[in-house]
């Protein structure tokens, strides 16, 4: 037995040395072109004598040493120099990495452990597991701290730096720009989430130029496999140009802390995701959006001049990072006003720069500069609209905006801001602000609303997909605000409150909801408009969505909690000054529906000034003779003891008769409002409609035109006997109303239309001021009545 196990152990035992031998060799072939004196002569300095052999091979094993120490790595690399043995292993030199994606150190810890005085064999699986074992997640936090002596990329000497991170090829991180420095400071701070360590961290500068490519101001890369675990280290990375890898680039600044997660943390929040947002916005950007910046460009004042007429055409551009946007273009014209919107996701906690510029539209050419400014969004609150008057610098005049700065959740969606009105305390005190005994106080703070984005159900799909990604905007004058969005979602939650100052009881508050597309502005799904004075505070109502004009419903419903507490004396004052003019508004298009429906308003409105007009002269015609004598009556009693007082009491009658008509259930408000035609017109009988507008507004408008222009020519002398005529009226009604007191005037004037019909009833109705106007020419009938003059 003793002889079977020593040549059991003689066979290993040549097995294990015919094992080395065989390794040793293909080592040997691995590590050939390291020691080949024609590769040490190609990587020779210039400045010093040529690398043997030996040398090499000894610093390539502190190289590997460094990879396999556990001791603090040398972080202040950049993109390392390929060295042959990358290319010898079968690839690209790609910084450690091997070309079917095993990484070097891996290679060559399998093979081989080096030292000076010979070859220790390392078993294979136990190389590979102590380098491949990890968590499977890991969380990486980067501060960024600062840059030294960075690159000059602008004509004054300077550059606008900003940094980007990538891992894997993906963009995970932007910071913000820093003008005009070679020495910025950014501090700030990301937290990513990694799966692999095997992919370095890859940090590129560059210099910002709006309109233009950016500039690229050096790199630099951050192996992850060769941090410590659970400790920050402060890092400088030396940035440099592969393509020019002598020029000094400066450096940056880091703080790094990578802190490995449990192994369920993936899975945790995959789930969480699935529930609350895409998880493909998830694994696209690490660093979520905090929040939404709404810019509204209103107007721009004393432009520079840049076309020959003495005008331009401008427009304007905005960016916010990579988000980028551009306004119409308002032709001939220094003080434009384009009344546009324009929503911009916000990504970082302290705001950031908003880059604008101004642009004169030319055909054909390249489109001239008038002028930069820039909004910086740190000092501006939040959850509130600002109205910034910002000059131009490099141009002239100002442009008008309208900023709003809305929070965002992160991560959960269901996140719920505080509720003020729930709290007794809190609610108290508004009460007493607004209370009658604090009428005078303030008197621009009329009160507040607050309202209860609770959810939305059976909104209509605006996707391909047959879902739709929802968000809601909450509009009170020229303040708007904005939800999250919930995507692939056609019975979104977003259970959010928000809180108006109210500054006119009579608005009305708009909650409108839209389609998110990242490609392309959002789509319209549905709007509600309510009046705050038709709020009942407390109610959870579910208001059917309308369609953009609140003509007709659409498909979904909305539920929203609204409450409004203001001071009635502050409304009722307020109500006394000028409205506010609404800044965001739709453009004014031609609709012959919208044309059909104001000219039948018109129509309403004058057919009952003619209802009414033709009730008081059945009165002087005696149709109904009751009528007539308790018209008459009335009519002597009134004028013989009028007074002014009685004014307004005449306006509080017909305003209590319809006050008894509500009150009793016969409202007749609605009779006013027009229902659409439920059969579909053909294309002649809308033409002919169309036709019937344009022809009785031409008829108003000459009819309008005439009178007004038959006044001018009667004082114009255009007609002399006309003029003298009128100048006897004049003298006359002078001398009587000088005389004779109005009363007896009005009273005789009454006394005669009421028994004109009485004293000759064949007689003819007329008026007699217009029975005179009609006799005087219009300016149209004084052109036709010119002679002509013979040129001869």
């Amino acid at each position: 037995m003793e002889e079977k196990n020593k040549d059991d152990n003689a066979t290993k035992g040549q097995e294990s040395m015919s094992y080395q031998r065989r390794m040793w060799k293909n080592f040997q072939e691995k590590t050939k072109p390291f020691l080949s004196p024609k590769l040490v002569s190609e990587r020779r300095n210039p400045d010093s004598k040529k690398e043997t052999g030996l040398w090499m091979f000894k610093r390539k094993k502190k190289q590997l040493d460094r990879v396999f120490s556990s001791s603090q790595p040398n972080l202040c690399s950049s993109t390392p120099s390929t060295f042959p043995g990358d290319l010898s292993l079968g690839g690209t030199a790609v910084p450690g990495n091997s070309d079917n994606g095993q990484p070097m150190q891996q290679l060559l810890g399998a093979l081989l452990c080096v030292s000076l005085q010979g070859i220790n064999i390392v078993e294979p699986s136990n190389a590979e597991t102590a380098l491949v074992t990890n968590p499977g997640m890991y969380q990486l936090d980067i501060i960024l701290k600062k840059g030294h002596n960075l690159a000059i990329r602008d004509r004054g000497g300077t550059s606008d730096p900003y940094v980007k991170f990538k891992i894997g090829g993906k963009e995970v991180f932007r910071s913000k720009t820093i003008n005009k420095n070679l020495n910025p400071v950014w501090d700030e701070k990301v937290s990513l989430l990694v799966d692999s360590l095997r992919e370095p961290l890859y940090v590129k500068v560059f210099d910002y130029d709006f309109g233009l490519q950016d500039d690229f101001m050096g790199s630099a890369y951050l192996y992850l496999e060769s941090l410590e675990h659970q400790r920050n280290l402060d890092v400088t990375l030396d940035l440099e140009d592969p393509q020019y890898p002598d020029h000094d680039l400066g450096t940056l600044d880091l703080a790094v802390t990578l802190s490995p997660k449990e192994g369920d943390f993936r899975e945790a929040v995959i789930q969480k995701s699935q529930l609350i947002m895409r998880l493909s916005d998830v694994h696209r950007k690490a660093q979520l959006w905090r929040g939404i910046v709404s810019i509204s460009l209103i107007e721009a004042r004393d432009l520079q001049p840049m076309d020959a007429n003495g005008f331009s055409d401008p427009y304007v551009k905005f960016r916010l990072g990579h988000q980028k946007y551009k306004s119409k273009t308002i032709p001939k014209t220094l003080n434009p006003q384009w009344r546009e919107q324009f929503d911009f996701h916000l990504y970082e906690e302290q705001g950031g720069f908003i880059d604008i510029t101004v642009w004169d539209k030319d055909a054909g050419k390249k489109d001239d500069f008038m002028g930069r400014c820039s909004v910086d969004l740190s000092p501006l609150s939040k959850e509130h609209t600002h109205k910034l008057d910002v000059p131009l610098e490099e141009g002239e005049g100002m442009l008008v905006l309208l900023v709003t700065l809305t929070g965002a959740a992160a991560v959960s969606i269901s996140d719920l801001s505080v509720n003020i009105l729930d709290d007794p305390h809190e609610r108290h005190q508004i009460l007493q602000r607004y209370s009658v005994l604090r009428s005078f106080h303030n008197l621009k703070d009329v009160g507040m609303v607050q309202v209860k984005v609770i959810r939305a159900e059976r909104l209509m799909a605006a996707d391909v997909t047959g879902k739709s990604d929802p968000f809601c905007v909450v509009e009170l004058s020229n303040d708007r605000l904005q939800t999250h969005t919930v995507y692939k979602n056609l019975n979104p939650e977003w259970n959010k409150v928000f809180t108006f100052n109210v500054k006119d009881i009579h608005s009305v508050l708009e909650v409108t909801v839209y389609d998110e597309d990242r490609d392309r502005s959002a789509d319209f799904l549905g709007k509600v408009a309510i009046p705050l004075l038709n709020i009942q505070n407390g109610e959870r109502k579910a208001y059917a969505l309308k369609s953009k004009e609140l003509t007709g419903p659409t498909k979904g419903v909305i539920f929203l909690e609204i409450d409004v507490i203001f001071n009635a004396v502050k409304a009722g004052l307020r109500t006394l000054i000028p409205i506010e003019q609404k800044y965001i508004e739709d453009e004014p298009r031609v609709s012959k529906q919208l044309l059909l429906q104001n000219f039948n308003r018109v129509r309403r409105c004058i057919l009952f000034l003619i209802n009414a007009g033709c009730y008081i002269n059945s009165c002087f015609e005696w149709h109904s003779p009751q009528r007539s004598i308790c018209a008459f009556l009335l009519f002597v009693l009134v004028v013989w003891n009028f007074e002014l007082y009685m004014i307004p009491l005449a306006l509080l009658l017909p305003l209590a008769w319809n006050y008894i008509l509500v009150a009793s259930g016969k409202d007749t408000r609605q009779d006013v409002v027009s229902v659409p035609d439920p059969e579909r017109k053909g294309f002649i009988n809308k033409l002919y409609a169309i036709q019937d507008v344009c022809i009785s507004v031409q008829n108003a408008l000459d009819e309008v035109a005439s009178y007004g222009e038959r006044i001018k020519n009667t004082f114009n002398w255009t007609v002399p006997f006309l003029s003298w005529l009128a100048i006897v009226a004049l003298c006359v009604a002078t001398v009587l109303i000088y005389y004779i007191p109005l009363r007896y005037i009005v009273l005789a004037w009454g006394v005669n239309k009421f028994t004109k019909k009485l004293r000759d009833p064949y007689n003819i109705d007329n008026n007699e001021l217009l029975d005179f106007l009609s006799r005087v020419p219009s300016d149209i009938q004084v052109v036709g009545v010119l002679p002509l003059f013979n040129c001869n």
